[in-house]
């Protein structure tokens, strides 16, 4: 399979549903200003460039981009940017918010700090990994967002998670909750949380996938070292969903796979009440075109399924 094929499925897939408008916050460099666009030209996002005009005009023009065919509106500052694009999705004047040239925290904090935004579950990050020689996209979560997650938000990073593979057309996701062994030891509290897990997925607290762990990352990935070391699961050598312990592994484990491995990652952050596109400043043309169909096809599942 061609590098970036799963990626570029997405982005197919994506193509001929209505696109989404987007509030795209503080666009305000060549890289973010251009990724919005091209989105906009792969008829995946109607940008709403959300920033200081001076500063937006200034990147389209060192770009050679004109932005005409798009509604801006003026703020003073990045910060002032994320609290109206927060207030356009509240108002539902837009259906996602897509972060551009300014810091994580910064962006994601006006959102949180919104309560209108927020559902019942915890907001977490998926990335979607299209990995070289791996057959299937690899979601991992959660990287990004939740820090050090207790078992409760371990249970909505994980539904939250199975409920995207299902928007994507995974029927039944398989879920590896990883840690750094595949046996449950009072000494690794990851191992406890992952067996916890498990059983919360056979009580039914947790729906839609096949849950397994402790494993691993090699047993989740690789049916070869499941087999070696005699684990029997469904999941083992097989999985969809990596369940990381926490943001520092995630992390690490995203970005050995994209910069050593050669993967190509997208992210989207799900569980508020609009998806939430959150690009990198480092990301290439394909990984932002595949965040924008991720959520597009979420955002429009979720209105076929809504009651």
């Amino acid at each position: 399979m061609m590098d970036g094929q799963h990626h570029q499925n997405l982005v197919k897939k994506a193509q001929g549903l209505p696109p989404l408008r987007t509030a795209v916050v503080h666009p305000v460099d060549e890289v973010s200003l251009l990724g919005a666009i091209k989105a906009a030209e792969a008829k995946l996002i109607v940008p709403v460039l959300v920033g200081p005009e001076d500063k937006m005009r200034s990147a389209a023009a060192k770009a050679g981009v004109s932005l005409a065919p798009f509604d801006l509106v003026a703020t003073e500052h990045s910060h002032a940017a994320a609290a109206q694009a927060v207030k356009l999705a509240v108002d539902q004047e837009v259906e996602a918010l897509m972060k551009g040239s300014l810091h994580t925290d910064e962006f994601m904090g006006a959102i949180v700090h919104e309560e209108k935004l927020h559902t019942a579950r915890r907001m977490s990050h998926v990335f979607i990994i299209d990995a070289p020689g791996y057959p299937r996209p690899l979601f991992v979560t959660d990287a990004a967002l939740n820090m050090y997650p207790t078992l409760a938000d371990k249970v909505d990073i994980v539904q939250n998670s199975i409920d995207l593979a299902h928007a994507l057309g995974l029927s039944l996701p398989k879920v590896a909750i990883l840690s750094a062994v595949e046996t449950v030891s009072p000494k690794i509290k990851s191992t406890i949380d992952a067996s916890a897990l498990c059983k919360m997925a056979d009580r039914r607290q947790i729906t839609g996938g096949i849950l397994d762990g402790p494993l691993a990352f090699d047993n989740a990935v690789s049916e070869e070292a499941a087999r070696t070391k005699g684990i029997v699961s469904p999941v083992a050598g097989h999985a969809d969903i990596l369940v990381v312990p926490d943001v520092e592994a995630g992390n690490m484990l995203a970005k050995q796979l994209q910069y050593l491995g050669g993967a190509e990652v997208s992210g989207i952050v799900v569980g508020a009440r609009v998806p939430i596109i959150l690009t990198s400043r480092a990301d290439k043309t394909l990984a932002r075109l595949s965040s924008c169909a991720v959520a597009l096809i979420l955002a429009r599942h979720q209105q076929e399924v809504r009651p």
